[in-house]
């Protein structure tokens, strides 16, 4: 897949370095909003980053038990958000980020601890090597969890000539701003988001790029058209083009 060429014009970006957290002591609400949105989509995504870092546990059909249990999972997610967002999980009261993340965070680690708990028969099928819990199934499912259990709107999303879930299917304003992410950089140059403000000020959407990775080519990389494992057709992706963005609202009003 080639990154896609269109004209950009940005909304506004919200850049943060690399294991920095920014000082929200004094932010208004969009700015808690937004960044609250960044925080969740860098979780969703590091949960994602997870499932990957395990595929070759989860698809080793010679083990029964992987001991790839929820806790286990936790301790990753936690060691990879902090070292993306330098937000400490287990010290969430003393982190300088705003209420309305200290409220949603864990909960959505709750949502994710979930859908690894729930995908355990899988996991640990012997016989059985491609299982189809993959870090794109894990994204669906703990989004979807923590979007019933929080009422907050969170997903994984993509452009319909990518799409292969339809549960991710990016709605209009999801689909201008992936085309604004066609120059967004990789490897990742701090955690950019695309944030607006809609519905009259009463919502604030915010975007995270989400880029393939070495990983990700086993089923999206190269010949293009060929079935993968999962019987998809591969899109001919490379290392680090655009394959879709994590997408948050949150309420302003």
């Amino acid at each position: 897949m080639k990154k896609l060429r269109v004209p950009v014009i940005f909304l506004f970006w919200v850049i943060v370095g690399l294991a920095l957290t920014p000082n929200v002591s004094s932010a208004g609400p969009e700015q808690d909003a937004a960044e609250t949105g960044r925080l969740l989509a860098i979780l969703l995504d590091s949960g994602r980053v997870t499932v990957g870092a395990n595929q070759a546990l989860i698809n080793d059909a010679e083990k029964g038990d992987k001991g790839f249990t929820p806790e286990v999972f936790e301790k990753q997610l936690v060691e990879k958000f902090k070292e993306r967002s330098g937000v400490d999980l287990t010290n969430l009261k003393s982190a300088n980020v705003p209420e309305m993340a200290k409220k949603l965070l864990p909960q959505q680690v709750e949502a994710s601890k979930q859908t690894v708990a729930a995908n355990q028969s899988i996991i640990n099928h012997k016989g059985v090597g491609f299982k189809g819990f993959i870090p794109a199934t894990f994204g669906t499912q703990a989004a979807a969890k923590f979007s019933a259990q929080a009422g907050i709107y969170l997903k994984q999303t993509t452009l319909d000539g990518f799409l292969r879930n339809p549960a991710n299917k990016a709605d209009e304003f999801e689909a201008g701003v992936l085309t604004k992410f066609a120059d967004a950089t990789y490897p990742r140059k701090g955690e950019k988001i695309i944030s607006e403000a809609v519905e009259g000020g009463k919502t604030l959407r915010v975007m995270l790029p989400l880029f393939y990775g070495k990983g990700c080519l086993t089923c999206h990389g190269e010949p293009k058209g060929e079935t993968d494992i999962s019987g998809y057709k591969k899109e001919g992706a490379k290392e680090g083009d655009l394959g879709g963005a994590i997408s948050v609202k949150l309420p302003l009003k």
